[in-house]
């Protein structure tokens, strides 16, 4: 009867008609390396190389899934023919041999999937994975890199194509890493340097995170050789799914699992990008998957950034389909507790998770109080401080809301690890476009959390 009743309250997190939950499959987990042939790699020059870059900008064990999809893009981008040399990889790696692993060494994306961990050749680890590094590497600055994880950078050229792959968090205007936060500006100058100085010929970045569309909207131009795809729009939550009982975490993220099982069983020469963003766009149900830039790019051929120069299509890798049991990723926190107290059968454990569970909610009802007392002291009355709570407004004033964002998390809740935290950044946007004065924000969030 409680469990019942708490798999109801995990089904309270969600929007109507998307708590469907997990049929789980077995557990016996052939490496992807057994199921890949060789395939040739050898670039031709005329056309120039493929270069990829994957980052996932988590760590945790809750947040397994997103290192889980960049395992598992790693994988599609060897096994269609990138050279591992062409593939520079980012992640926390602290996944493979956590405590909380039952299946030590394997990591999975899906519950009948192969171990995605397998063979992968990660870069920079740890702390190496910041935001600078990420832009270092991408704008091919390896003076930057000396004496951090491998030192390889992105070392392409006019013709050459770089395909991107970002999964983490995110907030308007915001990537989240592990200890840092991306700001969309600064990705665009990266990008607006890399165009000046013809260091690609086409790029392709595949965005998961929450509100990931902001990173573009009305940022990337049309007309500088970049097509981008992300998970969400600038104003709504990406999802959490395949829920797994064993491991007791998500193991993928829709849009990305989406993408990347498209991309497994087609041949990817007789698919084009566009193609793949309205597979991808119907299947993600729910989000709304977005496209930015030169769209003129999604009439490429998907091969031509996630295979080699030589790509011959591999044996294709179909999974069964299972339920999402999709989950706001803000929300994933307290539907794991859920998930783990309705499996419970201690009553120690219980009691424990019902503490947390209760600990969880007393700490988002702090969230919304600090953050509705940062916009009361911030606004000129109570219409405005009404209509800043209310309302969502697009992101434009960025040179206001980057200090008032630094300022909160240095001030207030270190957002990179508070997913609630973090949702409510849409609120000190609005301060921004209302036009209060970045001082009286500062003061505000200054008043408000004082330690």
């Amino acid at each position: 009867m409680i469990a019942s009743v708490l798999l109801v309250a995990i089904g309270l997190l969600l929007p109507a008609g998307k708590a469907d939950f997990l049929k789980f499959q077995s557990d016996q987990h052939l490496s992807w390396e057994e199921q890949r042939p060789d395939e040739p790699s050898s670039a031709s020059a005329d056309k120039g190389s493929h270069w990829a870059l994957i980052v996932a900008g988590s760590n945790g064990w809750y947040n397994y899934r997103h290192q889980a999809d960049a395992c598992h893009a790693y994988q599609i981008l060897k096994k269609n023919g990138i050279p591992e040399d062409h593939i520079i990889t980012m992640m926390y790696d602290d996944l493979a041999q956590n405590p909380e692993n039952p299946t030590k060494g394997i990591v999975i994306n899906h519950p009948s999937g192969a171990d995605v961990y397998h063979g992968v050749k990660i870069d920079y680890k740890g702390n190496d994975v910041t935001p600078k590094n990420f832009l270092a590497v991408l704008g091919g600055k390896s003076e930057q890199m000396n004496n951090i994880g491998t030192g390889r950078v992105i070392n392409s050229g006019p013709n050459d194509h770089i395909f991107v792959n970002f999964v983490d968090h995110g907030a308007p205007g915001i990537l989240a890493f592990p200890n840092d936060v991306l700001h969309a500006k600064d990705l665009m100058d990266t990008i607006q340097s890399m165009y000046a100085n013809k260091q690609y010929g086409q790029m392709v970045l595949y965005v998961e995170a929450c509100e990931s569309g902001s990173m573009f909207d009305k940022l990337l131009p049309p007309n500088i050789n970049v097509y981008a795809t992300t998970a969400a729009n600038p104003d709504e939550s990406s999802y959490a799914c395949y829920y797994d009982s064993k491991r007791q975490t998500y193991l993928g993220d829709v849009y990305s699992v989406n993408w990347m099982e498209d991309s497994d069983k087609e041949d990817l020469k007789l698919e084009t990008l566009h193609k793949q963003f309205e597979i991808v766009k119907e299947e993600t149900n729910t989000s709304h998957v977005m496209e930015y830039g030169d769209k003129k790019i999604g009439n490429e051929d998907v091969a031509d950034f996630q295979g080699g120069t030589a790509y011959q299509r591999p044996s294709p890798a179909i999974l069964p389909k299972v339920q999402y049991d999709a989950v706001p990723s803000e929300d994933v926190p307290l539907a794991i507790l859920y998930h783990r107290l309705a499996a419970a059968r201690d009553e120690v454990l219980k009691d424990k998770l019902h503490s947390d569970i209760k600990d969880l909610l007393k700490h988002r009802d702090d969230v919304l109080k600090t953050v509705k007392d940062i916009v009361g002291y911030s606004s000129r009355d109570l219409h405005q401080s009404n209509r800043i709570l209310m309302n969502r407004y697009a992101l434009t004033s960025f040179d206001c809301y980057e200090p008032v964002v630094d300022l909160f998390r240095e001030r207030c809740y270190d957002f990179v690890q508070n997913d609630f935290a973090r949702k409510q950044l849409k609120h000190l946007v609005n301060l921004c476009e209302e036009q209060v004065p970045v001082e009286t924000i500062m003061e505000a969030i200054a008043k408000v959390c004082k330690a």
